[in-house]
């Protein structure tokens, strides 16, 4: 089963695949869609459905897991996450990949058991998960990771109903 990580933002999209197996999950491929803030925020988005599309085109997932926003420090940032994710959700929906969500709250739960854990104790538990010392340099890209991750443990592993 491919498993579509992904950490939603307008100039910066974190994405990740990961393959389960057995017992193990194994990174298949992990990147990041970033946008240019000189071009309008409708050329933006449509960068990062189209991109997103040819990610899904080219790796077929069978499941996707999205960072659901519930609350935001920077209301300056809200607006344009929303809206990345909107256009995130539509080609998810395009291809009929399956959604599940997850608050970052709930991703750090699920991986270090403590939901206000920082980056490090995430980064390390990815690590430690994949059995794999380096990972991407950008924390986009390996909060997608732990999105995927998170979504293996709840919905892989205990063949929870989608919500």
């Amino acid at each position: 089963m491919l498993i579509l990580g992904i950490d939603p933002g307008m100039a910066i999209v974190g994405y990740s695949v990961l393959k389960s197996g057995n017992s193990d999950l194994e990174l298949v491929s992990s990147g990041s869609i970033q946008t240019c803030s000189d071009k309008s925020t409708p050329q933006r988005l449509l960068e990062i459905y189209e991109d997103m599309c040819t990610i899904i085109e080219k790796f077929k997932p069978d499941i996707s897991s999205i960072e659901k926003l519930f609350y935001f420090k920077n209301q300056k940032t809200i607006i344009p996450v929303a809206e990345a994710r909107g256009v995130i959700l539509m080609a998810l929906e395009k291809y009929k990949i399956p959604i599940y969500e997850f608050t970052p709250l709930e991703v750090k739960q699920n991986l270090t058991g403590f939901g206000r854990a920082d980056k490090k104790e995430v980064e390390k538990m990815v690590k430690i998960t994949l059995n794999q010392e380096n990972l991407p340099t950008l924390d986009d890209t390996v909060d997608s990771i732990a999105m995927a991750i998170c979504c293996h443990r709840c919905c892989v592993n205990s063949q929870l109903v989608k919500q």
